[in-house]
């Protein structure tokens, strides 16, 4: 057993020793003795973004804190599991100091486990090379990841872009102008073909959100109906919305071994939530995590899904 297999067990003993209200009390006297100034960029953050829940001292509004207390209370068997079929260990550091930032406010761990050597979703230790691939891109933005992936692997047979606002794509169509055998895609992507509505937010057109509230009417597609030719690697990134949108690609994971590159940190769930659907639906899947933001609060979370 390593530190890192040592300190993540210790820290699930003591969950499974706690009531849900002792977790709670413990995750908010550790936020109240981090600086002030951590505190007040935390809470801005939370508050701007809205996944993980709210939280203001001043109104004594600890919603986020209760959340990931529940989180811990209700799944910590869930994080073992996944804990137990991460790969490396890289990931399972990763992970532990994902939990031990929610728990206790460990920024160092977090720190330590920041990617610098390669650029997101495209770790060449995971995925040395890639010949020839059909690489579908769900929530493509500007064009930046299939900028990287192009410039990294250096050849590609097609590639099909998806994103949902006409400004966005309007972009990315622009950005990848140059290239050839680009597919693109202007729905959104979830379980099956349907009418959904676009919650534009005011931060940055990257966070918009599928939800019921919102009010610009767009169309959605499952990747079952409308990709037909065999998919070599899926990357995910569509703000909170890849558990349905995994669920849509159920037949192509389990006939196509697809490589899956998909973003775990838009709620208090798909952490464990999305890599037990992909291996629900096909065991043939090596597992890992890698982080690319900050170590005061984590996001940008990638799991690694490769066929055994």
């Amino acid at each position: 057993m390593n530190i890192i297999d040592k300190n993540f067990n210790d820290l699930v003993v003591k969950i499974k020793n706690m009531t849900l209200e002792e977790i709670f009390i413990n995750i908010k006297n550790s936020f109240s003795k981090i600086h002030p100034d951590t505190q007040k960029s935390i809470q801005n953050f939370l508050n701007d973004f809205k996944y993980w829940g709210t939280l203001d001292i001043e109104k004594n509004d600890y919603n986020e804190i209760y959340e990931k207390a529940k989180s811990f209370h209700e799944h910590i068997d869930d994080y073992v599991w996944l804990y137990n079929n991460l790969k490396d260990y890289s990931s399972k550091k990763l992970l532990f100091g994902i939990l031990n930032n929610w728990y206790q406010y460990d920024f160092i761990t977090l720190k330590e486990c920041m990617n610098y050597n390669y650029k997101h979703y495209f770790d060449l230790d995971i995925i040395p090379n890639c010949n020839n691939q059909v690489f579908v891109d769900v929530g493509a933005y500007i064009g930046d990841t299939i900028l990287d992936y192009i410039n990294i692997y250096n050849n590609y047979k097609k590639i099909y872009c998806y994103e949902i606002t006409n400004e966005t794509m309007a972009k990315l169509k622009n950005n990848l102008s140059k290239y050839q055998n680009i597919v693109y895609k202007n729905n959104a992507v979830s379980n099956e073909n349907s009418i959904m509505y676009l919650k534009q937010s005011i931060i940055n057109s990257s966070a918009n959100q599928i939800d019921n509230n919102g009010d610009i009417e767009i169309e959605s597609v499952s990747l079952d109906n409308d990709i037909l030719e065999k998919i070599d690697m899926i990357k995910m990134d569509i703000e909170g919305s890849e558990y349905n949108a995994l669920i849509g690609a159920k037949n192509h994971i389990i006939n196509d071994n697809p490589i899956l590159l998909i973003s775990v940190y838009h709620n208090n769930e798909d952490l464990w939530k999305l890599p037990k659907l992909i291996y629900e639906y096909n065991n043939n899947y090596n597992f890992y995590l890698r982080y690319y933001s900050n170590y005061i609060f984590p996001t940008e979370i990638v799991l690694f899904a490769i066929p055994k």
